[in-house]
């Protein structure tokens, strides 16, 4: 509520000056009235901040015919209450940004060049080659591999095409070359060797070997 409101004259002391209608106030702008206009009307579309002054009696019958869109056709009136959803801002679809790709297609699936300098602690998206890539699903035979299958093989350092008999003998290998046994009773490898069981036994029970 603004502070020069008549409303605060009915708790103030002593108000600061008489707001109320005066006989000399301006006259009703409705043709043949000469009460005082003590109301307000707006003049229309296009004619936005401008308003007509009347008297109460004929800002009633004004408001009650009052149409905003009056000389618009259906189409225009259908378009503009679209628009004013948004506040008659512009819009584009979800992953467009505004413009679309060159290819006229949208980027869904792609990755940002700058992803390859970004922190992936957790080998989301860097393969062994260093290049940046997602690792979500790869084609295996007419397979999909998963994350986890992906992540089993990184254990034993072997690709996605990798057959049953290599990853049998690079699983051999490793057990030899981490085993405590082979390593003059050193526990240090037993973390590393216990990945390498559980990397094997996955794909195994995954039916790669």
């Amino acid at each position: 509520m603004k502070f020069d409101s008549p409303f605060f004259d009915r708790i103030r002391v002593k108000p600061d000056q008489d707001r109320r209608v005066r006989a000399d106030d301006a006259a009703c702008e409705w043709p043949g009235c000469a009460c005082a206009a003590t109301y307000r009307a707006p003049k229309g579309r296009l004619r936005e901040r401008e308003y007509w002054r009347f008297c109460l009696d004929h800002v009633r019958e004004y408001n009650n015919s009052y149409n905003y869109f009056a000389g618009m056709s259906d189409e225009a009136i259908a378009r503009f209450q679209k628009d004013a959803v948004t506040g008659h801002r512009p819009t584009w679809k979800m992953g467009f940004n505004g413009k679309q790709p060159d290819d006229g297609r949208a980027d869904a699936g792609r990755i940002h060049p700058g992803l390859g300098a970004a922190s992936d602690p957790f080998g989301v998206f860097t393969g062994l080659d260093g290049q940046a890539r997602m690792r979500t699903e790869q084609v295996r035979g007419g397979r999909m591999i998963r994350n986890a299958e992906r992540k089993a093989l990184d254990a034993l350092g072997l690709e996605s095409d990798a057959k049953g008999p290599d990853i049998k003998a690079r699983f051999k290998l490793l057990v030899k070359r981490h085993h405590p046994d082979a390593n003059g009773g050193d526990r240090t490898c037993e973390d590393k060797l216990r990945e390498i069981i559980q990397a094997y036994n996955y794909l195994k029970s995954a039916g790669f070997c």
